[in-house]
């Protein structure tokens, strides 16, 4: 299964949201952004107690178009099964949290998926990993003990206790605790078997297009941010010298795309600068700059083989 982390992936995974959420979130004076109670790479405060990861770039992207500021965010920690609810309470604005993989102990001998028949594997409750596995299971005709657990540290605690033979999550989230989560990472292997493919976006409520248009066009900025090579350094020099229509337009020095949103039109700039393009947020988060090293595969530009396509600005 890949992950298409796209900023959390995009457009396949945007809903709407509920009309007037830009000016109830402004009126607040921050965005309440609903994140993984702790997910190194994607959601996590550091020890200084600031929230950081690509998820939380997703939520700080999006207070940068707003406020011309990306650190008016409150970041609101939620687990699979209450994520949903909370969105749909209104006590976050958007949601931006965290394709399924095992994760086994190498001394469980496995190679592929169809060697562990029989075995007892964990994975995180309220997520699709429970109804992906069952199909693959009557695909295959092999049958798995699931125990479902309710955050990643109670699943670390099960595999590493032999509660569970097995985890299986997002391939990000085992990528993460084999990294982080576990002590002696080389015990565990990420087994080779997708078993599907799952595009991961930020979710918003419905029925306010303004708002489902403002995380869309945020995380687009970023992508075409990359597409451009328009970084946090060079913006501001973009801004003054390029000649390209494109990056013209992106940047707010032509035309008035900020205002279709609400925004004024310096909030892709804003955006790029206090965040950095796609590529920025991806490597130092969860690529080469950081301690997973996630390759981009398909995560990478439509331009380099991947799957990002940003929609063009015009």
């Amino acid at each position: 299964m890949w992950k298409l982390i796209a900023l959390a992936a995009l457009l396949l995974g945007i809903a709407s949201a509920n009309a007037g959420t830009l000016d109830d979130v402004r009126k607040k004076g921050s965005l309440s952004c609903g994140v993984n109670v702790g997910l190194g790479g994607f959601s996590m405060p550091d020890s200084t107690g600031v929230w950081k990861g690509l998820d939380v770039d997703v939520c700080r992207a999006v207070a940068a178009a707003i406020f011309g500021d990306a650190n008016k965010v409150r970041y609101v920690p939620t687990t699979g099964t209450n994520r949903f609810a909370a969105l749909q309470s209104g006590e976050i604005d958007i949601l931006s949290r965290n394709t399924t993989l095992p994760f086994v102990r190498k001394t469980v001998k496995a190679a592929n998926l169809t060697d562990l028949a029989g075995a007892t594997i964990c994975m995180l409750q309220g997520s699709t990993h429970e109804f992906n596995l069952a199909d693959w299971e009557k695909q295959h005709n092999i049958q798995f003990q699931i125990v479902l657990l309710d955050t990643t540290d109670v699943l670390i605690k099960a595999l590493m206790s032999g509660r569970c033979d097995v985890a299986s999550s997002d391939s990000s989230n085992l990528a993460s605790i084999r990294g982080a989560g576990v002590p002696n990472p080389d015990d565990f292997v990420i087994l080779p078997d997708r078993i599907s493919k799952e595009p991961l976006g930020p979710m918003v409520r419905r029925a306010d297009d303004q708002w489902m248009d403002i995380v869309r066009w945020s995380m687009m900025a970023m992508f075409e941010a990359e597409e451009y090579d328009v970084t946090s350094a060079n913006v501001d020099q973009m801004l003054a010298t390029s000649n390209n229509a494109s990056v013209q337009r992106l940047l707010g020095k032509n035309g008035d795309f900020g205002k279709f949103l609400g925004l004024d039109n310096a909030w892709a700039f804003n955006i790029i600068r206090q965040v950095g393009n796609y590529s920025e947020s991806y490597e130092r988060n969860v690529g080469k700059d950081s301690g997973l090293k996630l390759d981009r595969g398909p995560n990478a530009l439509w331009t380099k083989g991947g799957l990002m396509y940003p929609i063009p600005f015009r």
